[in-house]
Formats: structure tokens, sequence, C-alpha cells
């Protein structure tokens, strides 16, 4: 069972773990966080995590000393530690310990907290099989969802609406009807020209890790990708459509608000898909 933790130099028992009551990242949500996927003992993908991790603290003024390879070394020992062959790292860096004022305080050092936990990722034949439903609702939340916040109140209450409607997922619309993104994924679907569409990067989407490991490979299978923006319209007539993310890979939808996505299963080009990305997640 996974259960040390690490929280600023020391690796504990999460049941012992402790963490100061002024620390800003719970008073303000002043912190920031990457999940990255752990594969055979691996990290998935965690150069990528650490260069998006690098880019938020900087968007957020945070100073951080933790270079690529000295945190490389910390969260390889906490895998080794918690015997994590399959499963995630959850890592937080907030902005650390101060008496509670709104501007950020002088001469603090950033809290670092690292967690692990064990999972296993999906066999191919239930992946394909496994078919998420979605629902569409309006878009509240903050106007930097390209920075990796913990402030994730928004996400919460809309994935909360969309499991009181029975669905595994929130795909998020703005002002103009156009999709963002879901609570915790990036989405996608295919038109009827078997082209693959994600909105473009910006302001108001993350640039997911999983989404940039798909753009290339749809890229070496020769499927035609757009970013652009794609609309509640374009979902109705789309011939497949999907999410992704660090821990649910590629999941392929069925239903988006209450209406079937072509004949209700996997299409051929999220099949392709979700076979290249199997393969590159255990290749790597």
């Amino acid at each position: 069972m996974s259960n040390i933790v690490y929280i600023n130099g020391v690796y504990a028992n999460m049941h012992d773990a402790k963490i100061n009551i002024e620390d800003r990242g719970l008073q303000f949500a002043d912190s920031i966080y990457e999940v990255i996927g752990v594969n055979n003992g691996k990290l998935l993908d965690w150069d990528l995590h650490y260069r998006r991790l690098e880019r938020s603290l900087s968007e957020i003024q945070m100073f951080f000393t933790h270079t690529f390879s000295s945190l490389s070394i910390l969260l390889e020992e906490l895998v080794r530690k918690n015997r994590i062959s399959s499963g995630k790292i959850y890592i937080q860096v907030t902005r650390g310990t101060a008496r509670r004022e709104h501007e950020f305080p002088s001469l603090t050092d950033p809290s670092l907290i690292i967690t692990a936990t064990q999972f296993d990722w999906p066999d191919p034949l239930t992946a394909k099989q496994d078919l998420a439903s979605v629902v569409l609702l309006p878009d509240e939340r903050w106007k930097r969802c390209d920075i990796k916040s913990t402030s994730l109140l928004a996400n919460i209450l809309a994935k909360q609406r969309a499991v009181e409607a029975m669905a595994s997922e929130a795909w998020l619309y703005d002002s103009n009807n156009f999709i963002t993104e879901g609570t915790a994924s990036n989405a996608w679907i295919v038109d009827s020209n078997n082209a693959l569409i994600t909105r473009e990067l910006g302001k108001d989407i993350l640039a997911g890790v999983t989404r940039d490991v798909v753009i290339n490979l749809a890229k070496s299978l020769k499927v035609k990708v757009l970013e652009k923006k794609f609309s509640r319209n374009d979902i109705m007539v789309a011939k497949e459509a999907f999410f992704t993310s660090s821990t649910a890979l590629i999941r392929p939808v069925g239903i988006v608000d209450g209406i079937k996505i072509g004949n209700g299963t996997i299409g051929k080009v999220t099949s392709r898909l979700l076979d290249q990305y199997l393969n590159y997640l255990n290749n790597n």
C-alpha cells in the first residue's frame, strides 16, 4: 500500500505528515501541481511535466530551487519507497508559510509536497470497451487555465454535476459555445473527414502533456490534426470523440449530452491512436 510521502525535505508516513496551517497553498490555493504517470516503475513524460511545472511557477512568480535532476531523484526515491510499479505521482509546490496576507510574503521558502499512488493501467480490450459519457456545461473557471493551479473549485463543481448526471466527465464551453476542455482533461473530436480536432493552446486551456503526445502520435499515423475551436454543434455531428489526460490516457466517448457519438462504440481513428499510445506507454 502506498503510504510514504515527501514534505519539505522529509520522507514520512502519510498519517504522520504535517503541513503548517498557514501554508499559502492551504489558505489561498497559492500553489502549482503536476500529476505524472508511472509505468513499470518509470516516470512517464517527466521531462514534459517538469517543463510545464517550471512555466506555471514562472507565471505566478514563484521561486523554486529544484532542478530537473534534483526533483527527479526525489520522485524516483518515492516510487522506490512505495514500490510503485504502475500508478501516479502528485507534486504540489506552494508559496510557503507566512502570515495570512494577500500580497506575496518576503523571505519565504516554497513548500514541496509529493505523494505516490498505486493503480493499474487499463488493458487494450478494456480501454476500447470502456466508453465514457460526457455532459456539456458552461465554463465558469478563471481566465488563466494555462496555469496548472490547485485552485480547482469551478472544476470540482462541474465534475460533481457530471457525476450527478451519471457521466464520466464534463466538457466546458465558452460564451460563444465553443468547447474549451474537460474538468480534468483535453477534449477531442474526429470530423467527417477523419481529421482530429482539439482546441488550440491559449490562456483558456491547459497544455496537456498527453495532448502533446497524442498530437505527435497522430502525425506519425498520418492522421490530420487541426488545433482549432469546435462547437457544441460540431460534437453532435462528429464521427468520434475522446478525452485525454495523464491518468485517463485516451478515453473514448460514446455519448455527449445524451446524444450517441457515431455508432456509440470506439471509432477507427481513436482505436488506432489508443493502440499507438499503449505501445508508447509500454516502451517509455
